[in-house]
């Protein structure tokens, strides 16, 4: 049982390491925002499932649990506020502007968007 534990934990860290020299790595705020998302996400429920594995569902597992699935929650939620405000302050606003359309593919059967 505590190998699970083990690498459950190890692989949390791994992912914490990877999302940390990601958001070295990366030249801006736009790509350094994704290596958020593991960091958030995954860790929080591989450090939750060894926990779970230690102390089964009791107090301190149902707090882990809950723990994780808010960070999953409200991860995602947070990313995207952080990525709308550096938007506004480069941009003023948050919406395209007409000077930097979006490449959007052709629809085949011709019936999508114009």
């Amino acid at each position: 049982m505590s190998w699970v534990v083990g690498i459950l934990l190890a692989s949390a860290i791994a992912v914490q390491l990877i999302s940390a020299l990601g958001l070295l790595l990366m030249p801006n705020v736009y790509d350094r925002i994704h290596f958020l998302g593991p960091a958030s996400t995954i860790a929080p429920v591989l450090t939750a499932a060894a926990v779970v594995t230690v102390e089964a569902f009791d107090h301190q597992g149902i707090e882990t649990v809950l723990l994780a699935v808010f960070l999953c929650v409200f991860g995602p939620v947070l990313s995207h506020a952080t990525i709308r405000a550096a938007r506004i302050r480069e941009h003023g606003d948050w919406r395209e502007r007409p000077d930097e359309s979006v490449r959007r593919p052709q629809d085949p059967a011709g019936a999508g968007r114009p």
